[in-house]
């Protein structure tokens, strides 16, 4: 990773900035960058929102970062700590933002770099860009925006016309967090640098992928979020989607920015439309007794979904998505299911051999295969090894998602940001499921779904159950 002498100053302008992302990730990112000597010699962070925090905002900064990072370095602390402002502003008047920006470039000098982050609601999005275009903060600057981009083809649509109205796609970054996770990025380098797996990696030998991603949280008062969005708008169209595409992608020429987008949007080109048989949408028993939801809500708080691939790769393998709140376990993990080749023993365990890939905060991959059974007969059973990705070097150390992410706007690498035909391809695929939804079903706090759901994958099952 370039080391901070290679960064320009940045002057760095956070949206939402008393939010809690910002309290959760996007402080204790930069605090991690600047532990690591990653972020510029010289920098500001400038946050905003429509009103002044309740307590003085460096304060505020500093009560987040003791709470949410483990062995506060208070000096590193203070210095970034002593580098942030805050400015009100709002979609109707942002001169006054704009001014500061100024200002701080100013002091930090003509080769400063601008990154605006823009961490609040759907519907204040478009507004909040027009804004940016109209007062010159979007001038030059890198503009991160956060899922869900847009709540529907015909709002991702309106959404995408004003970014381009406002800064061209060279200075858009749509941030999904989850291709900033390690174990998400090593997909790559399983599946492209290891000669034992690359050429198994099609419908010859694959015959089934699942993408689980269950939670054991509640909605924990987002009651308002989930009821404009709901978990197809939430997870499907995004993150599951983006590790479907590395999952599921040709060979790319190279790992850079244009050639792994062209290739995710390849997959999603040849991904056919969701049918309502495909989709089964879930909502856990007591959700409509959240603060800010509906007492008739229809909302799903999860769902599970059977994607074709139609293309020569994978074409006839299904690939199942799921993904809920208040379920039986929290996991971020993807399962390969291998064909058996032709029968030549006389008992072979049932189940397929699997590729497990966790792709969590610890990430591992298992593999679990037949092996002899010790014994003078020659009977099967099955074993499994499991790898775990190297964490003990000091030179090397894991970046946290967002960590990560920040650190690529700051050089201005697109590479796991995604693209606008990416974003538009995805709202066509799950459009018909969106105008006519299948029936949502309830389902037990702690549990793995409606019934449904657990049917949709068949007589091979889930591999989490």
């Amino acid at each position: 990773m370039s080391s901070s002498s290679s960064l320009p100053p940045q002057v760095v302008v956070l949206f939402g900035a008393t939010g809690d992302l910002a309290k959760r990730k996007l402080f204790p990112g930069l605090y991690r960058l600047a532990l690591a000597d990653r972020l510029p010699a010289d920098y500001r962070v400038i946050g905003s929102g429509r009103h002044e925090p309740k307590k003085d905002f460096r304060e505020q900064v500093m009560d987040g970062l003791k709470e949410f990072v483990d062995d506060l370095d208070v000096d590193v602390a203070e210095r970034l700590v002593s580098r942030t402002s805050f400015q009100t502003s709002d979609a109707d008047d942002g001169s006054d933002l704009a001014a500061a920006v100024r200002d701080a470039e100013s002091e930090l000098g003509g080769d400063a770099r601008r990154l605006v982050y823009l961490s609040v609601p759907p519907a204040a999005m478009e507004p909040m860009i027009r804004m940016l275009g109209e007062t010159g903060i979007a001038d030059g600057a890198r503009i991160v925006v956060e899922k869900p981009f847009g709540t529907d083809l015909e709002s991702s649509r309106s959404l995408q016309a004003t970014l381009d109205e406002v800064a061209g796609e060279d200075s858009v970054f749509r941030i999904d967090h989850f291709l900033g996770k390690e174990a998400v990025q090593n997909v790559l380098a399983l599946r492209f640098a290891n000669g034992l797996l690359e050429p198994s990696w099609d419908a010859e030998h694959v015959c089934a992928v699942q993408i689980d991603v269950p939670e054991e949280l509640t909605i924990e008062g987002r009651g308002s979020f989930y009821e404009a969005t709901g978990a197809l708008r939430d997870m499907v169209s995004t993150h599951l989607s983006q590790v479907l595409g590395f999952l599921a992608m040709e060979r790319p020429e190279s790992i850079d920015a244009d050639h792994l987008r062209d290739a995710k949007a390849a997959v999603f080109a040849d991904l056919q439309p969701l049918r309502a048989d495909d989709v089964v949408r879930g909502q856990y028993e007591g959700y409509r007794d959240e603060e800010g939801v509906d007492d008739d809500s229809e909302v799903e708080t999860f769902v599970a979904v059977r994607v074709h691939v139609d293309n020569d790769r994978w074409r006839g393998v299904p690939f199942l998505l799921r993904t809920g709140k208040a379920m039986a376990a929290t996991r971020r993990t993807a399962t390969l299911f291998f064909r058996a080749p032709e029968p030549l023993f006389d008992e072979r365990q049932d189940g397929d051999d699997r590729l497990v890939l966790e792709l969590g905060e610890a990430p591992e991959v298992t593999a679990a295969l037949h092996v002899k059974r010790p014994g003078p007969t020659f009977e099967l059973t099955r074993a499994s090894a499991t790898f775990k990705l190297p964490d003990d070097d000091p030179e090397h150390r894991p970046l946290e998602a967002y960590e990560r992410l920040l650190l690529d706007v700051m050089h201005g690498d697109q590479t796991l940001f995604t693209r606008g035909d990416e974003v538009d391809r995805l709202w066509q695929v799950i459009t018909p499921v969106l105008e006519d939804p299948p029936p949502v079903q309830t389902y037990e706090k702690g549990s793995w779904g409606p019934q449904a759901a657990l049917d949709l994958a068949g007589e091979r099952g889930w591999h989490l159950r």
